[in-house]
């Protein structure tokens, strides 16, 4: 299994353990839910399940798994694959912070800060199908 994947695979692994947590608090007695910090976390909730598990997986499944590109790049461009994970995961690092924090009104994180997340997160998704289009191809 190529590094790049065990990465993706591991922090994907992480992911999901935190985000299932946030869900467990998401779900306990109406009491706790009372608190205005664990509504707003529903859509981190869900940014960490579908970004951080699901699209994380898919990645480093298919840089591991699809049609070699090449025989001297197997797997497309490995700075690029790297460039990919960093954009992917700082972008989801950084709206998992500002999100709840921007909803609470906290001025010294700008809203600029999920902006910023969703274009790193933009660019990921574009590396990673630049990387991945020339691997899609028949035998």
């Amino acid at each position: 299994m190529p590094r790049l994947t065990r990465w993706y695979i591991k922090s994907a692994l992480l992911y999901f353990i935190a985000a299932n947590t946030l869900g467990v608090l998401l779900v306990l007695p109406t009491g706790l839910r009372r608190l205005p910090a664990v509504h707003i976390l529903s859509p981190v909730y869900v940014h960490l399940l579908v970004v951080g598990w699901l699209t994380q997986l898919i990645f480093g499944v298919v840089w591991w798994m699809f049609p070699v590109w090449s025989r001297e790049r197997p797997h497309g461009h490995e700075k690029l694959g790297w460039a990919t994970y960093a954009l992917l995961n700082t972008g989801l690092l950084i709206r998992a912070v500002a999100e709840p924090a921007v909803a609470l009104g906290n001025t010294r994180i700008p809203a600029g800060a999920l902006v910023l997340s969703a274009l790193l997160q933009l660019l990921a998704a574009v590396a990673f199908v630049a990387n991945t289009w020339g691997r899609v191809r028949a035998r």
